[in-house]
């Protein structure tokens, strides 16, 4: 099974954005201009650390880890409520301060409530949005298929700035610390730009189109690229610390554990690496690509394949500890919260999986394919389908 990338250009009235035709530019909503963008934004959005009564990003947190330590879903959910976007979701959510974010192929970037999925407000773009935002103190930061990175106001839905990329557009979800967001484009380009400007600090080309998201540890940015590499990036200069070949490209985002960078490859392997100097540490042959990007909880690894299984690996070793069978390719990246994991597969359902043995709790059944990677926060799951619904899901009053 490959994924192929079907780049729809559609020409919209985009509310509070403009027009520049030189690449890496920040432009359209002038920072300079704009009220919030005064003296005093960088500090309003330094990084804080997430809290379990949030799912500020792709992965939770800055090192991928996939877990949380919020209250989960143990038996057996009941509908919250389901909104139709109007066309496919393939980002994962973001929810904060009782907001959900989400990027829809409808264009837009959608805010729900996340109690009861009331719509707040949409910010439109001129392309599919398949990254998923990051929110960090007010900020919504998130890229399109239109060749553009945007920072908007997660209250008010105002663009803040954007930031013009080459072609072929951004589906990398953005990695946010101290003053910077990271992020990959098709371009080929790694970027980090300043989240208070949308100025660019630095870029790093790579030899193909970038699909992975950026993690972010002890100084290093680690980001797969379609050049079948993973690089190791330094944080504050992007200077190439070191590179890891594997046979195939690279759609897997890493997760950061302990020393070890852990990430999958259209080669099937599952990769653990030093994160100091990249030299492998073992790898684990699933039976077809791995596009899904690993979580990391209680010292084991949980990752998905396209051959439809569910994977737990030793950290440690590389050693299978479980697999479980989904009923369709696994594109979905797996979160943990307590004794559980959520992920979706593409026969259409959302599973939960007990982490000791592998064995599916429940499953939860939609309209299409379940690509995104769940989001939960206080005993609520909120995922997207290609059905083109985002859902919501609590426990039943009857177990």
């Amino acid at each position: 099974m490959q994924i192929t990338i079907v780049l729809i250009p559609i020409l919209l009235a985009i509310a509070a954005v403009g027009c520049n035709n030189q690449t890496g530019g920040e432009d359209a909503i002038a920072p300079s201009d704009h009220p919030s963008l005064q003296p005093g934004i960088t500090e309003r959005l330094t990084q804080v650390p997430p809290d379990s009564q949030a799912w500020p990003m792709f992965r939770f947190d800055l090192q991928h880890s996939g877990e949380s330590k919020t209250k989960g879903l143990p038996n057996r959910p009941k509908l919250r409520w389901r909104f139709d976007t109007g066309g496919v979701v393939e980002s994962s959510p973001a929810v904060v301060a009782g907001v959900l974010y989400e990027g829809t192929f409808n264009n837009s970037l959608l805010a729900l409530e996340s109690s009861t999925g009331k719509f707040l407000w949409q910010f439109p773009v001129a392309g599919l949005l398949r990254a998923s935002p990051a929110v960090i103190n007010g900020i919504v930061f998130f890229g399109a298929d239109d060749n553009r990175f945007y920072a908007v106001d997660a209250v008010t839905g105002e663009g803040l700035w954007s930031f013009l990329l080459g072609p072929g557009g951004e589906q990398s979800s953005p990695a946010v610390t101290g003053d910077m967001v990271y992020f990959g484009a098709f371009d080929r380009n790694v970027y980090a730009l300043d989240i208070g400007t949308g100025r660019e600090v630095w870029q790093f080309t790579t030899g193909a189109g970038i699909l992975s998201s950026p993690a972010v540890d002890d100084n290093a940015v680690f980001i797969g690229s379609l050049d079948g590499n993973l690089y190791a990036l330094n944080q504050e200069t992007g200077e190439q610390l070191w590179r890891f070949t594997t046979g195939a490209p690279v759609f897997s985002s890493p997760a950061v554990h302990k020393g070890s960078v852990y990430f999958g490859s259209d080669d099937g392997f599952v990769y653990a690496v030093d994160a100091q100097n990249g030299e492998e540490r073992w790898r684990f042959q699933t039976r077809a690509e791995v596009f899904s990007s690993p979580a990391l909880a209680q010292e084991t690894l949980y990752i998905g394949s396209n051959d439809g299984f569910v994977y737990a690996l030793d950290v440690i070793t590389g050693s299978i500890v479980w697999k479980t069978d989904v009923g369709g390719p696994v594109l979905s990246s797996p979160v943990v919260v307590a004794d559980l994991l959520y992920v979706g597969s593409s026969d259409n359902n959302l599973y939960a999986i007990t982490l000791s043995s592998g064995q599916v709790r429940w499953s939860f059944s939609v309209g299409g394919r379940v690509w995104t990677s769940p989001a939960v926060v206080d005993g609520v799951v909120y995922f997207g389908s290609h059905d083109g619904h985002i859902y919501a899901i609590e426990e039943s009053s009857s177990k």
